[in-house]
């Protein structure tokens, strides 16, 4: 939208009351106002249209309003908006749990809804320092993650995020102390991480892991050999392994769930982000069965004691299910191969530029990593000026826009990219 636009009633009269996300208020620009999207297409109140880069934080993998999605979410409403899970049921949320526990890997087929990814994470820890007091063993308090590692911004998420490159520090000393290492990634990283489990296996509750790729920590990459070694080890000594396929899930690096590439099965999974098709939120820890069991007793005291007032919203599971039905019969994986070739090619030229010092490609995620970090105030509005939205972060420039973005769209962000890189590089030199 053009600074000297006009901005809609709405956006300056509630700017004044709406604290943003991970925004300095002080200094913060009016954010775009969006009265329409539409497949890959954001429409803003002045007409302008901007094709979305980041298909909203990677949620919209069948793009913005999807009709089939808006059809059974509208059926939805119709008939039911909501109805508590604590004691009643309601059809979406049990076919939904149904659906992932069969498309999920191994026996991962115990589903417990939540709204957020943050919270389904916290979940997840929960669940796994539970699996042990259940099993009448005591002190397994501790996670152990991975540097460049995001879980979220809850409070213990965030003591498994990277504690000195995220974006938590000020919490240090509140926050539980986890165990953060490097993702092993040699056979030496393997050995030194074998050692660590071993000798502090007795406090470990679980390994957590976002797989293949690190989202907001970096987009750092890695190998299916590193979650194959992850798995082995963790079996090997007993340790539960936790994979965040929030991000990961639902297509985005070229199969249904990151862990497929490396054939291995987690034993707690969460979802969240693409779970509904990016229309309502929704997320989820789903448990193996051995898991699951560890909560089975006489006694009410080994019940899982967690209920988000939401969680198994009919509209959000409508939207989810609508969202399966999607990826069951559209190429949405053909589709993810293809914009990976194109981001393969049309990236690469950044490779050559001052400044640059990486350019990458996992999926449908492209990525241009730079030298330094905070260049986003100096690239976004170029990026604007070429007619896409693209939100770089620390030293951070990329892509993962919605599977149905047409070529003629992708290449728009991808020659945005290269062209606004090469004067950002010309003009730092």
């Amino acid at each position: 939208m053009p600074e000297a636009a006009a901005a809609p009633d709405w956006l300056r009269e509630g700017f004044k009351h709406l604290w943003l996300p991970y925004t300095q208020m002080q200094t913060a620009p009016t954010p775009l106002p969006v009265v329409r999207a539409e497949g890959a297409k954001l429409f803003l109140a002045d007409g302008t249209v901007l094709v979305d880069g980041i298909a909203s934080w990677w949620t919209q993998a069948h793009g913005y309003n999807h009709p089939h999605i808006r059809a059974a979410v509208a059926a939805q409403l119709e008939k039911l908006p909501h109805v508590m899970l604590g004691g009643l049921a309601n059809e979406p949320a049990m076919v939904l749990a149904t659906r992932l526990a069969k498309l999920a890997p191994g026996d991962l087929d115990h589903v417990f809804f939540c709204e957020s990814g943050s919270v389904s994470v916290e979940v997840a820890m929960k669940m796994a320092i539970q699996y042990w007091i259940n099993r009448g063993i005591r002190g397994r308090t501790r996670f152990v993650s991975f540097r460049h590692g995001y879980h979220g911004d809850t409070m213990a998420c965030m003591s498994v995020c990277d504690p000195d490159e995220g974006m938590h520090g000020h919490f240090k000393g509140y926050l539980p102390e986890q165990i953060v290492v490097p993702l092993p990634r040699d056979a030496a990283g393997e050995a030194a991480f074998a050692a660590l489990l071993a000798q502090r296996g007795g406090e470990i509750a679980g390994i957590i892991v976002e797989p293949l790729v690190q989202g907001a920590g970096g987009m750092k990459f890695h190998e299916p050999a590193s979650l194959s070694f992850l798995r082995r080890v963790s079996e090997a000594q007993g340790h539960l392994l936790i994979l965040d396929e929030i991000m990961t899930g639902f297509g985005r690096l070229g199969t249904m769930f990151a862990s497929e590439q490396a054939g291995i099965v987690p034993d707690i999974m969460t979802l969240s982000k693409a779970l509904s098709g990016g229309t309502l939120p929704l997320s989820a820890a789903i448990a193996r069965r051995h898991v699951f069991g560890a909560f089975l007793s006489d006694r009410p005291d080994t019940a899982l004691m967690h209920g988000p007032t939401y969680m198994g919203n009919p509209l959000a599971c409508a939207a989810a299910n609508a969202s399966l039905d999607l990826f069951e019969r559209e190429p949405r994986l053909q589709q993810v191969a293809a914009i990976e070739a194109h981001l393969r090619e049309r990236l690469a030229p950044c490779r050559a530029l001052k400044g640059v010092v990486d350019v990458r490609v996992k999926g449908a995620i492209g990525v241009v990593e730079l030298d330094r970090a905070g260049e986003g105030v100096w690239l976004r509005p170029h990026f604007l000026e070429r007619g896409v939205w693209v939100r770089p972060f620390g030293n951070i420039v990329y892509l993962a826009p919605p599977f149905v973005v047409s070529q003629d769209e992708l290449a728009q962000l991808t020659g945005a990219i290269v062209d606004v890189l090469q004067i950002w590089s010309r003009e730092r030199a």
